[in-house]
């Protein structure tokens, strides 16, 4: 499941011409974009599908929680914009993640197309154990992740969406064909911003990373598609 290019641009903005001259600009350099809550909720599918026109993979980042019910009949309703994958939260619970896998798969082959990589996002990087305390999980972040991913193996999902600092462990126990995304991806060079549990993206793959997101260190920088570059040079051991 090693993708070509590792790295999938997050571009969180709900300014649809400044995601669309970003992916511009980055296209033949990032191996995708990922388009989240912010971008989805200002310009809805069409946003989604003047992206995808420009022959971008596309992560839909919307991180579906809910009932079982309501969660399935998301994931037919983005099924049209045939996304290279797509995410729910692991917390939703074992019925719900398999609901979900059942109806990414059953609407695909409706429309005659392959189903998305079906991940659960396991703990969001801007949380540590602290956090987690505060909301009644004990045991730390590494345990919490692994557990998630776990059960999201047991729903036959394609993967999780974790940190770097999780995905050696969640590799040793998965195995080489369960997906890793992973974000919090800072480059050497770049600033930490509210990430907690981050990584740089040379020793993320090193540990298992599948995927990398990445955004402010592109999409922030005075040339996005110089910093892209910049990206892959660290991760070939050109720096």
């Amino acid at each position: 499941m090693k993708p070509g290019n590792p790295i999938l641009v997050a571009l969180d903005t709900p300014d649809p011409q400044a995601a669309l001259r970003l992916a511009k600009k980055l296209a033949g350099r990032v191996g995708g974009v990922k388009l989240g809550l912010e971008f989805f909720a200002a310009n809805g599918p069409d946003g989604v599908r003047r992206i995808a026109e420009l022959g971008l993979p596309v992560f839909l980042d919307l991180k579906f929680h809910d009932i079982p019910n309501t969660v399935a009949g998301a994931l037919r309703s983005v099924a049209p914009l045939a996304p290279l994958m797509v995410n729910v939260h692991a917390q939703g619970g074992l019925a719900m993640m398999q609901a979900a896998r059942e109806a990414a798969h059953e609407a695909a082959a409706k429309l005659g197309q392959r189903p998305p990589i079906l991940l659960a996002v396991t703990v969001l990087t801007s949380l540590d154990g602290g956090a987690l305390r505060q909301a009644g999980v004990a045991g730390g972040a590494a345990a919490q992740v692994l557990r998630l991913a776990k059960l999201a193996k047991k729903a036959g999902l394609d993967g999780v969406v974790c940190s770097g600092l999780e995905a050696k462990a969640i590799r040793l126990a998965l195995g080489p064909d369960f997906a890793l995304v992973v974000p919090g991806i800072r480059p050497l060079w770049a600033a930490k911003g509210d990430q907690k549990r981050i990584m740089t993206p040379a020793k993320a793959l090193k540990v298992g990373a599948d995927w990398l997101v990445i955004g402010r260190p592109i999409t922030g920088a005075a040339d996005p598609a110089d910093a892209a570059l910049r990206i892959q040079a660290e991760i070939d051991g050109r720096r």
